[in-house]
């Protein structure tokens, strides 16, 4: 069979990354057993509204990233259970000047992401600006400016259909805060290329009566089927719908596919039916944990009578469950365990892929020079009348990566000025947050732990305990663990004997997405200009 050529490209260069790449293996979480088999959930991390499709033997995943930056996450993996954090399609969310702010929970909505024509497209709805469209011949380089295909409020989760007679659709739903309904899904015709819609649309699914709450639409076509994937009943106890019909603007018939049944995986739902190359069926779907976000699990698939079946019917009402553990998918060949990465040394001329902001990356907020084995962090002032971290963009953060974690650095502060008001350290953040860093003033340099619930609401950080150091480096840590994500701090002043400080924090969720961990430099806007912040390394270990 000849590979379609962005395949065969991408089969060179991952032969070329493999010889000189040791994969990453996180010692917090893996899914692949090492014996034929996998764990759910395969990423224990929030990768929101997960999208998969396949090229040749590669499979690619795409997920929500909402306000952060750079979004649009691009995994990539061979076996459909090791995956690799490759690239992002968005570097800079747009609108620039909209996003140059934090817009907590705007931004990248469900994305959905399709081969066509030897390029991949990702679709995705801005609940404030439309439906946009990103796309490239080659997923680890730089991918085209976003498209508007659609302009409108309260348009979301937007999905493709490239048909064999060459006429394009779209399918989305609609986000009630902004359209004013919701429970909807519609059909549009697009240009050919896919860069526009030619219509008003057409509604071609209702669910109010069934199945309130009915979105995150994903459009697929088999055996003369024209088939929507959709979710509904809510993130946290909905089940997964799936739509047919002949015609695709209907009607379709309905049947539901998939719930939580008597299993402890609450709301399966929102993702991907992927094939193999033999022709094995596989459906990606997600989990809300609260602090930790939507985690990514895999479900066996089947079809009978033309309907998928999706991991077990443990109870004989015929819809599937979520299964736990299974065999991993039949790709012909065994490849190595692998997972996204999470520690950092600081070590390359870039800052790992697991880095994001929390609004649109500027130039003047970091430093990451060749050569040197250190992030720096300037100390930006932030806005005036800020009550807390909540609204400031310059927080360097990545996902939490298991239930169950540590966290540890080292930062060294440089003022430049004798006076206070500069600080930097590590933060635990959500609409409630926590942080353990390091300050300055007249006297010399201290380290205080703090936290500020409801943040989102605008209450004040609250300093609960606080410690005068010798030195200005200090080495912070953090341990997260159990169900509600509790967080304790210790400190060390020679990295070797740590004590715990402050109080236990239970960390929370953030807007439409989990908890995150990372890195804060930051002035008030009384101190002078100047100082920075140098970050050593970033590890995270069990």
């Amino acid at each position: 069979m000849k590979l379609p050529l962005i395949a065969l490209s991408l089969f060179c260069s991952s032969l070329l990354i493999a010889q000189t790449e040791k994969p990453y293996v996180s010692e917090v979480w893996v899914a692949d057993n090492g014996d034929g088999t996998y764990k759910n959930p395969i990423i224990y991390s929030d990768y929101s509204d997960p999208d998969v499709v396949r090229v040749g033997d590669d499979y690619y995943m795409t997920a929500s990233s909402f306000n952060a930056t750079p979004g649009l996450p691009i995994l990539h993996s061979k076996d459909m259970v090791n995956w690799k954090l490759i690239n992002h399609a968005l570097p800079l969310q747009v609108p620039l000047d909209t996003f140059n702010i934090p817009q907590h929970g705007n931004g990248v909505w469900a994305p959905a992401i399709r081969y066509h024509k030897g390029e991949i497209y990702i679709y995705w709805g801005d609940p404030d600006f439309g439906i946009y469209m990103v796309k490239t011949k080659d997923p680890y380089g730089k991918w085209d400016e976003p498209v508007l295909v659609m302009e409108g409020k309260g348009l979301i989760d937007p999905c493709p259909l490239f048909d064999d007679n060459g006429d394009a659709y779209l399918v989305h739903a609609y986000a009630g805060s902004r359209a004013g309904v919701k429970s909807l899904l519609s059909v549009n015709k697009m240009n050919a290329e896919g860069t526009k819609v030619l219509d008003p649309g057409i509604h071609v699914f209702d669910g109010h009566e069934n199945h309130p709450t009915v979105e995150g639409s994903k459009f697929y076509k088999r055996n003369g089927y024209y088939y929507i994937f959709a979710p509904a009943g809510g993130v946290a106890t909905g089940w997964q719908l799936v739509l047919r019909s002949k015609n695709i603007y209907g009607p379709y018939e309905e049947k539901v596919v998939l719930e939580q049944g008597k299993t402890d995986i609450n709301g399966p739902h929102q993702g991907a039916w992927v094939d193999t190359p033999n022709g094995e069926s596989w459906f990606y779907h997600f989990q809300d944990v609260g602090p930790v976000g939507r985690i990514v699990h895999l479900q066996p698939m089947t079809w009978e009578n033309d309907w998928p079946v999706m991991g077990k019917d443990l109870d004989g009402n015929g819809i599937g469950e979520p299964v736990m553990t299974h065999t991993k998918p039949n790709v012909g060949k065994t490849y190595p365990i692998e997972t996204p990465v999470e520690t950092d040394d600081f070590t390359g001329f870039n800052m790992g892929l697991q880095w994001q902001w929390s609004a649109n990356n500027n130039v003047v907020w970091h430093a990451k020079l060749p050569g040197n084995d250190y992030l720096r962090l300037f100390s930006i002032k932030v806005s005036e009348n800020t009550p807390n971290l909540w609204m400031v963009p310059n927080l360097l953060l990545q996902k939490f990566p298991a239930p169950d974690f540590t966290t540890e650095t080292k930062i060294t502060l440089q003022p430049e000025e004798a006076e206070s008001g500069k600080t930097a350290g590590l933060i635990i953040m959500g609409m409630d947050y926590a942080t353990l860093s390091i300050s300055h003033d007249e006297k010399g340099f201290f380290i205080k732990q703090t936290e500020a619930i409801n943040a989102i609401k605008g209450s004040e950080e609250k300093v609960n305990d606080q410690k005068r150091i010798k030195t200005n480096s200090a080495y912070f840590k953090v341990e997260v663990s159990g169900p509600d994500s509790t967080c304790q701090f210790f400190y060390s002043e020679n990295g070797k004997k740590f004590r715990k400080i402050g109080k236990a924090f239970k960390a929370r969720e953030g807007k439409w997405i989990g908890a995150k961990v990372g890195l804060f430099s930051v002035s008030t806007q009384e101190a002078k200009r100047g100082g920075y912040a140098d970050v050593h390394y970033f590890n995270i270990t069990k």
